[in-house]
C-alpha cells in the first residue's frame, strides 16, 4: 500500500512540475512581445557609408541603422550583404526590407520606394588627375568614366548627356560589384579620365589608397534638385515598408536631436554631415 501511495505520489508531483513548466511557457507568451526580423542590404563597398573591417559590416549607414533598430525592439536587424544593383533590386522585389548604401533620391525611385528621412548631406565631387582643371561636367566633354547601372551618379552624367550632347561624357558601364576603389585605380592608371562620385568618399578612398597623383575636385552638376547631397535609407513600397518608414523617421528625428547623428558623422566622415533639424520636422 505504501509502495503504491509512493507511486502516486511521484505521478503526482511529476504532473505538478509539468503544470508548472507548463504555466511558464504560457506565461511567456502571453507577457513577451512578438519580434520581427528586417533584413537590411548593404553592398560593404561604399567607404566611409558602408564597408568591411575585421570581418565586421560597419560605416555611417550601418551604424545609423543599428543605433535605429537599438530603438525599436520589436525588430530584430539583419544586415545582408551583396552589390550595389543587387541592394537595390533586392529591396524592388521584397527580398529585404531596406537598404542602407548612401543611395540618393531621384523621381523613378520614389515611384518604387519608400524613402527615410535623410541620413547625412555631402556633394558631389569627381576624382581626377592632378593637372586636370575641372568645375562643371561640361569640362568633361568627351572624357571618359565608369558606371554603375543603377547608381545615382549614372542617372546625373546621364541627364547631363541628353541635355547637352555637344558635351556628352563617356560612359562605360561596369558590374555592380565592380569596386569603387578599383575604379578610382583605373582614373590614376589613365583607363579612364574622372570618376564623379560624393565628396566624403572620395576623400576617404584617396586617405586609404594613398592617391597622390589624383585629386578631389567639387563640381556643379547644375541640379536644382532640393534632395541633391542628401542620401537615405529605402523600403520595400508596401504596407510593411509603410510601417519601417514612420517608425524609422521617428527614432532619427530623435538621434539628430540627442546628438547621435552628429557623433557616427564625425566618427565615419570626420565632420559632421548630419543635415540641420529642418530636414526632419515632416518625417
Amino acid at each position: 500500500m505504501k509502495k503504491y501511495q509512493s507511486v502516486v505520489l511521484s505521478i503526482l508531483a511529476a504532473s505538478a512540475v509539468l503544470v508548472l513548466a507548463a504555466c511558464g511557457n504560457s506565461s511567456k507568451e502571453a507577457t513577451g512581445k512578438h519580434v520581427t526580423t528586417i533584413t537590411v542590404a548593404t553592398d560593404a563597398d561604399t567607404k566611409p557609408f558602408t564597408y568591411s573591417e575585421n570581418g565586421k559590416i560597419t560605416g555611417y549607414d550601418v551604424e545609423v541603422a543599428r543605433a535605429v533598430f537599438k530603438e525599436l525592439p520589436e525588430y530584430k536587424l539583419e544586415v545582408k550583404v551583396t552589390d550595389f544593383d543587387s541592394v537595390v533590386a533586392g529591396v524592388d522585389s521584397g527580398r529585404y526590407q531596406f537598404a542602407a548604401n548612401d543611395v540618393a533620391w531621384h523621381a523613378e525611385r520614389e515611384e518604387k520606394y519608400y524613402f527615410s528621412a535623410p541620413l547625412s548631406k555631402s556633394n558631389n565631387a569627381v576624382a581626377v588627375k592632378s593637372k586636370l582643371q575641372v568645375k562643371t561636367l561640361s569640362d568633361l566633354a568627351g572624357k571618359s568614366t565608369e558606371v554603375l547601372p543603377s547608381a545615382n551618379f549614372t542617372t546625373t552624367l546621364k541627364e547631363h548627356n541628353d541635355a547637352h550632347p555637344d558635351q556628352a561624357v563617356k560612359l562605360n558601364y561596369v558590374d555592380g560589384n565592380y569596386p569603387t576603389a578599383s575604379r578610382l585605380a583605373d582614373v590614376d592608371s589613365g583607363k579612364i579620365d574622372f570618376l564623379l562620385y560624393d565628396a566624403i568618399s572620395l576623400k576617404t578612398l584617396f586617405k586609404d589608397k594613398g592617391l597622390t597623383d589624383l585629386k578631389v575636385e567639387p563640381i556643379d552638376a547644375q541640379s536644382t534638385d532640393s534632395h541633391a547631397g542628401l542620401e537615405y535609407f529605402i523600403f520595400t513600397k508596401d504596407a510593411q515598408g509603410k510601417e519601417l518608414q514612420g517608425k524609422v523617421n521617428k527614432v532619427l528625428k530623435k538621434l539628430q536631436a540627442n546628438g547621435t547623428l552628429k557623433k557616427l558623422s564625425e566618427t565615419y566622415f570626420g565632420g559632421n554631415f548630419v543635415p540641420s533639424a529642418d530636414a526632419y520636422q515632416s518625417n
